[in-house]
Formats: structure tokens, sequence, C-alpha cells
């Protein structure tokens, strides 16, 4: 228990410092590395191809298991210093937001470094966020060929005689069918990215 509390403290310290940015800069404050961004109308083709992972629940999730809802897809890693923690804040906050709404589409969060993300530290990092929102991890191979999936990138960046990890910071929006709809960038004014997830949810009832 011990060891729970302590890592709700850190994850949730880490919240509160992206919510005080938030509301006092009024953005999200960059990443410490360059992030690379995936540019959707140049890529919607390549977005959207097969990929297998685990969920932190022990799940296997793969474009079958996703097919019939729509769903956002975000690629971060638990070790981020601060774009990941305040999208997955943010992307809570969404769902807070939609209600039941919400249940109507999936939300995955891919980690990009495997290595150091375990099915553990997924589970217990998770818990700081919406519970419908699944952490996704896999093999390094099955990683590389998930990123592809998504036409996104993924690198890993030594530092201080440990690493980081670039990655595209966008959120992915995906068709029932598993098509690409379009992005959420966390720099958009939050009724617009509330707008695009409802017109996805609309756009899966026609």
């Amino acid at each position: 228990m011990t060891r729970l509390r302590t890592f709700h403290l850190v994850a949730w310290t880490l919240v509160a410092a992206a919510a005080t940015a938030l509301f006092v800069f009024g953005y999200i404050l960059p990443p410490r590395r360059a992030v690379g961004v995936v540019m959707p109308e140049a890529s919607a083709s390549a977005v959207g191809k097969p990929f297998e992972l685990t969920s932190h629940r022990g799940a296997v999730v793969n474009n079958g298991t996703l097919a019939g809802k729509p769903y956002l897809a975000f690629f971060g890693f638990t070790h981020c210093p601060d774009v990941c923690p305040t999208t997955l804040f943010e992307l809570t906050d969404l769902m807070k937001e939609l209600g039941l709404d919400g249940d109507k589409l999936n939300v995955v969060f891919i980690t990009v470094d495997p290595e150091r993300d375990t099915r553990e530290l997924l589970e217990l990092y998770m818990t700081s966020f919406d519970p419908r929102i699944t952490a996704l991890r896999g093999t390094a191979d099955q990683t590389n060929t998930a990123v592809k999936a998504f036409a996104a990138y993924a690198r890993k960046v030594p530092i201080d005689g440990g690493y980081t990890m670039d990655h595209t910071a966008v959120v992915y929006l995906m068709n029932a069918d598993g098509s690409f709809r379009g992005t959420l960038d966390m720099h958009e004014p939050r009724e617009v990215r509330l707008q695009k997830i409802r017109n996805l949810i609309v756009g899966a009832k026609q």
C-alpha cells in the first residue's frame, strides 16, 4: 500500500503541475525534446494498419477487438515528464465532460517504452486517469509495428546515463471500421477537441 500511495502522490503531482500550466499559460508546455507530429492529410492512407498489443488488464487488443466502436489512440510512456501525463489528464477531463457518451468509444494509450513500462507499472500508472482509458504494451517488435500502423514516430534518446523517448504527440481519431478520421491537438481549444470527439461518435451511428 505504501508503494501505491507513493505512486499516486507522484502521478497526481505531475497532473496538478500540468493543470496549473494549462490554467496559467493557456497552453500545454512543450516536451523537453522535439516530438514528431504526423500530419493527417499526408498520411491518412498509411494510418490504420494491423497491430496487436496487450492491455494493462492483460487482454489482447488489436484491430479486430477495437472494431465496432470509434477510438482514440495516443503514444507515450510513463517516464514522460510533461506531455504524456498532461495529455492523459486532458483526455480524462474530456471523457468526464462526455459522460455516458464516452462509453461509446475506446481510448488507448500505447507505450513506446515497453522496456520500462511493464504491465504492472502501467496498471499502477493508469489508476490516476479515467478508467475507460486503456494502456497498451507489447514486445519491441510489436511496439514498432504499432507505431508504423499509425504512421507515427518513436525514438530512444540517450540522456545522462539513461534515456528518454521522442514520439508523436497527437491523439489519433479512428472510425469504428478502423479508418483514420483525423487528430486531436492539445493546443486546440477545448471545445474544438470535444466537438471532434462528438462528431466521431455521431459518425459511428450513421
